[in-house]
């Protein structure tokens, strides 16, 4: 009996794919039925070779040799993954697998990822493709019953390799330039670069930065105060001379009302979730970094089944979700929302395109709960957060408008014109959900009207100070990284483009960018603030100009959502990349720019005798070996959650093994981590134990290399 193999993303889908399927015996890496046979891959089984699978002499890194531009790029199996790669291969080549169904992230990484394992196990068996966007026992039946043509997502395919070669041309050969040219750890990127400059820029900004007094002038009256405005409607004042010449012409004298205006207002729930944005939310109340936020994100979609597919730029839902919407509102398993969600029901669920439009829509539909519950119990406290942020945002935009009645009063004072803006709450609406919401709620305005004089107080002036740019946190960057045209300056027609292409980078690669040019140490962070370090500020003034622009990268996506959609030639674009490579190269060669460590420390590493430098990482200081080709390293202080009992600012945990201690780095606090872990512990009844096993477990489960291969090339080649 012929049967068909399905291949998964990762061994947590496999799994479910293999229970909905009813596929229950056990074989290593794979799961069989009667029907199916259930295998999965590891994230990435396959990726481009390294550069020396083309030649001996990419072995030793020489700026002469370079730029490397091999004719075709060749796809290795990916040492760690290649048990499962053999497994996969096995189970493709029975003669009893007469179809091959595809069902990895439905996504341009996830087809690269089974097209690679297909193309390097040389299988020329039928495809159909998988097209899912939740791991639901419905959702995977449904999409078994409307499996796709492979052939449909072949262009998705090209598109997602051009962009992995086009990332192996570009920044193996101007990584290696950089590290070669100025003996150092230095790598380049189309999305790292044009980030780093940002932050650099920001800097920059706050640095040369000359604050500038301005001025305000109030008048205050029994019920409100009103606020001075010229004939343009503006309130500052640069000219503190021309504000006190006012202040003396108002003084002691009577006001008359010459406007008074009502109007109604309505204020629409926010829009559904797409990755990015939710990731700024987290960050900014939880302080989760974009990495976490996606790995809780995974968790939920994968492991419990609560939510939809994490990796989408998408804010709305499609007119085929809308009768799911009732059955989505019953699953959901906060009871703190029940009466919201009754409400919903029993007025009946209005679509409008405020959360439903087809036009909106790329491969996925906005973030949302699915139809499947769990006990909110199983979740720890970081999935809880997020859970309940998409469920409240899920909840709203479906609930009424939120409205007011907004007053403006026009007052003259001695020919200079006053105004005052007063709102009145009409009905909460949505923003009953989100509790500490600001609702307006001010002053009655029934007994004020046109021509009445009206007494003031008092006249003030306040003097303030025009501030300089806030630094990115991961939050403000993500922003930053999805609409850089915002934060560069640059040609209208350029902007325009950025726009249209969604900035830089995408929603499922923002987060590894973030985390890498940490991990690089052209970065560190000062409290939630991303603030750049002396080895990233050189490397940007190192890198060439054009790598460093944002609109590389928006054109480079908006080439491959092209090719994605047959109306561009991939070997044209690659042709592009291997000319764009030979001549950044080109301009790494020439530069007369020199690189200079500034933080090296007084200790030598105990493998090659160089001395180390001190770095300070996401999560703590470190030494680390200034030789690349060594790669030594070792802790310093671990930055921790622990708060000091004098000033509650957040411990240090330095030292090693038994000798550890926490100290603070606002004050003269020092305790042995052995004598703070009894006091903790007396006051502490959680078993930490079993929690942290728990956490252990999760992570492990859910943090499977899902790699691109510039990262994985990156990895081999001791960058980070």
């Amino acid at each position: 009996m012929s049967k068909v193999l399905v291949l998964a993303e990762k061994p947590s889908v496999g799994k479910d794919l293999a229970r909905v399927l009813h596929c229950s015996k056990k074989g290593g890496g794979y799961i069989e039925g009667d029907k199916y046979v259930v295998t999965w891959a590891l994230g990435h089984l396959v990726t481009l070779a390294d550069p020396e699978a083309y030649d001996d002499k990419y072995k030793t890194w020489n700026l002469e040799q370079l730029p490397m531009l091999p004719k075709y790029l060749k796809l290795v199996v990916i040492k760690q993954s290649g048990k499962q790669f053999n497994i996969v291969k096995s189970q493709m080549n029975r003669k009893d697998i007469n179809e091959i169904v595809i069902a990895t992230d439905a996504g341009r990484e996830g087809e690269l990822v089974a097209r690679w394992i297909i193309e390097k196990a040389h299988i020329k068996k039928p495809l159909k493709r998988l097209w899912i966007s939740s791991q639901t026992t419905k959702a995977i039946n449904d999409g078994f019953k409307n499996l796709k043509p492979a052939s449909k997502y072949d262009n998705l395919y090209v598109a997602a390799k051009c962009r992995a070669e086009a990332d192996w041309i570009i920044g193996l050969n101007v990584t290696r330039a950089l590290t070669c040219k100025y003996n150092a750890q230095l790598t380049a990127g189309r999305v790292q670069s044009p980030t780093l400059a940002m932050i650099i820029n920001r800097e920059d900004e706050i640095k040369n930065f000359k604050p500038k007094a301005y001025y305000n002038i109030h008048a205050k009256t029994k019920n409100f105060t009103l606020k001075w405005i010229n004939n343009k409607g503006n309130s500052s004042l640069f000219d503190e001379e021309i504000a006190n010449k006012i202040v003396s012409k108002l003084n002691n004298k009577k006001g008359k009302i010459i406007d008074v205006t009502t109007s109604q207002k309505k204020q629409m729930p926010q829009k559904l979730y797409d990755l990015t944005e939710l990731q700024r939310d987290a960050n900014r109340l939880f302080s989760y970094s974009a990495k976490q936020t996606l790995s809780i994100m995974q968790r939920l979609y994968e492991n419990y089944k609560m939510l939809t597919y994490p990796r989408t730029d998408s804010r709305y839902i499609s007119t085929d979700i809308v009768p799911t919407l009732k059955e989505r509102l019953k699953a959901i398993s906060l009871n703190e929302y029940r009466s919201f969600i009754n409400e919903v029901i029993k007025t009946g669920i209005k679509p409008n395109k405020n959360f439903v439009d087809n036009t909106k829509i790329g491969d996925h539909h906005a973030i949302i709960p699915t139809e499947e519950s769990i006990p909110i119990s199983r979740l720890s406290l970081e999935e809880r957060n997020i859970y309940d942020l998409v469920i409240k945002r899920f909840i709203s935009v479906m609930m009424p408008p939120y409205e007011y009645v907004e007053t403006s009063i026009k007052v003259d004072i001695s020919g200079e014109t006053l105004i005052y803006k007063g709102n009145n709450l009409k009905s909460s609406g949505w923003k009953k959900i989100y509790k500490n919401e600001n609702l307006k709620n001010e002053v009655k305005f029934s007994d004020i009207k046109k021509d009445d004089n009206i007494d003031i107080i008092s006249i003030d002036i306040e003097k303030l100070y025009t501030k300089a740019p806030e630094r990115f946190t991961e939050g403000t960057l993500l922003s930053a990284m999805e609409n850089p045209q915002k934060y560069v300056k640059m040609d209208k027609t350029y902007a325009k483009t950025l726009g249209e292409t969604g900035g830089i980078g995408t929603v499922a690669t923002r987060a590894d960018i973030i985390e890498k040019i940490f991990n690089m140490f052209y970065v560190e962070k000062n409290g939630k603030e991303i603030v750049p370090t002396s080895k990233g500020r050189q490397l940007i003034n190192l890198v060439p100009e054009g790598l460093k622009s944002p609109l590389l990268t928006a054109e480079w996506e908006k080439t491959l959502d092209e090719i994605s959609r047959g109306k561009k030639n991939s070997k044209a674009f690659l042709n592009d990349m291997r000319e764009y490579a030979t001549e950044l190269v080109k301009d790494v060669k020439v530069s007369s720019s020199k690189f200079k460590y500034d933080n090296l420390s007084g200790k030598k590493c105990p493998n090659c005798g160089k001395y180390m430098l001190e770095v300070k990482g996401k999560h703590g200081k470190m030494l680390v070996c200034q030789d690349r080709s060594c790669g030594y390293r070792e802790n310093i202080a671990k930055f921790t959650n622990a708060r000091c009992p004098e000033c509650h600012k957040k411990l240090e945990l330095r030292g090693h093994g038994e000798g550890q201690i926490y100290v603070c780095p606002n004050c003269s606090f020092r305790e042995k981590l052995s004598s703070f872990k009894k006091r903790f512990d007396k006051n502490n009844k959680l078993n930490k134990r079993d929690v942290a096993r728990y956490m252990k477990k999760v992570n492990k489960e859910n943090e499977a290399p899902v790699n691109s291969a510039l990262a994985d090339a990156l990895a081999k080649l001791n960058l980070k």
